[in-house]
């Protein structure tokens, strides 16, 4: 099967500090991609370098077989990608709803014109946008907060707002940046349904996380990172009993323990 995601001897560095070094690996279409590690391990480095926040020292990245070399993130969306960040990007100010709309707005091929003369086409097409932004509140979870402010809204709905925004934009591959930050037992259960759910849809899922037990549960192949390397890749049970991967990152228990801790 050919990969959806390809990175190839990926490299950064600031200041002559590898945050980043010679990495490689590849994503399937459908799958969920976890990438694991200690702090300062160079997961959102990456995440950045994918997403051209950041520009590599060396190395390529391809999606689809299209290299995103000199790419800029909002130049990502129409090619299939969509990421979330560590930090809420919410417009506290806005309804859920409206935070979702954002989103879409790609999809929406309405300019200023159309916009001033209030056609036909514009409202039927915000009609459509507003029914299919809430049908996603539903999937992730947050139907309930519509119409709220997303001032009003508890922060683990927040979260999977986040998700229903990016998922607005139709991504082939979607890639989230510890969603389980901050979350309680519940919210992180109700979390995994939603990515669950987002891969049943044929939805690719690379997922940056440092909670273990989400990531054993969910994943299908897991990256782990030291020091910006690869230190191993594999399914989660090849990762739970990789000696390598225990010493530095899982620590002296047992692979069974950590994987229920």
């Amino acid at each position: 099967m050919s990969a959806l995601l390809s990175v190839k001897n990926l490299s950064k560095e600031f200041g002559g500090v590898h945050a980043v070094e010679d990495l490689s690996f590849e994503v399937e279409k459908g799958r969920i991609h976890s990438i694991i590690g200690p702090n300062g391990a160079g997961k959102t480095t990456l995440f950045n370098l994918i997403t051209g926040l950041y520009q590599p020292s060396a190395g390529s990245v391809h999606l689809n077989g299209r290299s995103l070399a000199g790419h800029k993130p909002h130049e990502l969306a129409p090619l299939g990608m969509c990421r979330t960040f560590q930090n809420l990007q919410i417009c506290m100010k806005m309804s859920g709803l409206e935070n979702v709309m954002l989103g879409r707005h790609r999809h929406l091929g309405q300019g200023t014109p159309a916009s001033r003369l209030k056609l036909p086409a514009l409202r039927r097409g915000d009609r459509e946008c507003r029914q299919q932004c809430a049908e996603l509140m539903e999937f992730v979870g947050c139907g309930q907060y519509l119409n709220h402010h997303a001032s009003a809204m508890p922060y683990g709905a927040l979260k999977r707002l986040e998700i229903a925004r990016a998922l607005a934009s139709e991504p082939d591959i979607l890639l989230l940046d510890e969603p389980a930050a901050g979350l309680n037992r519940t919210e992180t259960d109700a979390l995994r349904e939603v990515i669950r759910k987002i891969a049943d849809k044929g939805i690719t899922v690379v997922l940056v996380e440092h909670d273990m037990k989400l990531v054993m549960s969910i994943s299908d192949q897991v990256l782990v990172l030291c020091y910006g390397r690869q230190l191993a890749d594999g399914t989660p049970e090849q990762i739970r009993a990789n000696p390598d991967v225990i010493d530095a990152y899982l620590g002296s228990r047992k692979p069974e323990e950590e994987a229920i801790a």
